[in-house]
């Protein structure tokens, strides 16, 4: 494991502003644009709305100026849509709230797009969806709930100008799907979690990257959906904990590290949910981030977050092949790729390559802040909204 001494920031969801500060920072700008998501998160609305108008709002010329709101905001809707340019609906569920909000944009003749990070928009792969998220298919309940979730997802979408999204193989099934024009913005970091990754990884450099005699494998999950992908490393990880004493896991989230793996007791050990800033923290401890995902067209359409995210503060990844990993990673230089037969003996190959990590770590770092930091990511996002 890595040693990390620099201490957990105090943390607040930066977003919590005022509906009177949001709409003074919307009028700012000669061209104005509205990000609209139904309520604030950590996740979705984080990487595809807050994000996006921090990038926006940081140029001081104040040509371009972006704002986000929420459905509590409804009683403000008509001001918003006067002053606004441009709306961005982020995976937002049809309702007629919804249908108002693109009304009063569209009477106005104002653009209207559409941005989403997964693929729920259509509803012939509902039965695709879950079985991926282990989904109990016998539950009538479960079908009415991804089938309204799904159709309620791809009637917004056809309702708009255009759409937005995270990756190439996701911006191909939605042009498909919605025959709209399709733009890539991928996911990124914005200054909150890139600036206290940076003190992370300038604190391993100091201490150049001193360990204890362990080697921590990370298991990082942001939701309790990923209990099958998280399966698909159990086999491997049971018997590298049994032939390596070296070799102990550390799962943050919501999975559980399940019965197989709990015989051998606190070399297996398990973190809460962390917020987006202090578990980039956590991260930065471990040599190997895990990032094992089913092979389908659900998976491929996953973002590249996970990379990324311990790329910067200095954590080499092992990921499964999927499309937007398989992209980013070059395997054996900025991380490994594991097919699921081959997890035990890739594992195996990172952890015997001790010559190359820092090398491994310096390209994946450099990789992660030229292409997903926020500060290279305004042209993107200007030729997205069509205002460049």
């Amino acid at each position: 494991m890595f040693k990390v001494d620099l201490s957990p920031v105090a943390y607040s969801d930066p977003w919590i502003v005022p509906l009177s500060e949001r709409m003074k920072t919307l009028a700012r700008g000669k061209r104005r644009v509205a990000y609209f998501y139904e309520e604030p998160n950590n996740s979705t609305f984080r990487y595809r709305a807050y994000n996006m108008a921090q990038v926006l709002n940081d140029d001081k010329s104040g040509d371009v100026s972006a704002s986000f709101f929420f459905l509590r905001d409804w009683s403000r809707i008509d001001e918003i849509a006067e002053v606004a340019d441009v709306l961005v609906i982020c995976r937002s569920r049809y309702c007629h709230r919804i249908n108002q909000l693109v009304m009063k944009f569209r009477l106005r003749g104002k653009r209207v797009l559409f941005d989403i990070d997964d693929f729920v928009f259509d509803s012939s792969y509902a039965h695709l969806i879950m079985n991926t998220l282990d989904e109990d298919v016998g539950d009538p309940s479960r079908w009415d709930f991804w089938f309204s979730y799904i159709g309620r997802m791809g009637a917004v979408l056809k309702m708009c100008d255009g759409a937005i999204t995270t990756n190439d193989y996701l911006a191909d099934k939605l042009a498909r799907y919605s025959r709209l024009p399709v733009s890539v913005i991928p996911n990124f970091m914005n200054k909150e979690q890139l600036g206290y990754s940076d003190a992370l990884f300038r604190h391993k450099q100091e201490k150049e990257f001193a360990r204890d005699d362990k080697i921590h494998l990370g298991y990082f999950s942001g939701s309790p959906s990923h209990k099958l992908d998280y399966a698909i490393i159990v086999p491997a990880i049971e018997s590298l904990l049994a032939n390596d004493p070296r070799i102990e896991l550390m799962i943050v989230g919501y999975i559980e590290a399940g019965p197989v793996l709990s015989k051998f007791g606190d070399r297996v050990k398990r973190q809460p949910f962390h917020d987006y800033v202090n578990l980039q923290r956590l991260i930065s401890t471990v040599e190997f981030n895990l990032m094992p995902l089913q092979a389908n067209d659900f998976t491929n359409c996953k973002s590249e977050l996970k990379y990324f995210e311990a790329a910067v503060v200095g954590t080499m990844s092992i990921a499964s092949p999927s499309y937007t990993y398989a992209a980013a990673i070059r395997d054996g230089e900025n991380g490994y790729l594991a097919k699921a037969q081959e997890w035990r003996s890739v594992i195996e190959t990172a952890i015997e390559n001790r010559s190359s990590w820092l090398a491994l770590i310096e390209n994946a770092r450099e990789d992660a802040r030229s292409k997903y930091a926020w500060f290279n990511q305004r042209e993107t996002i200007l030729a997205a909204l069509q205002l460049d």
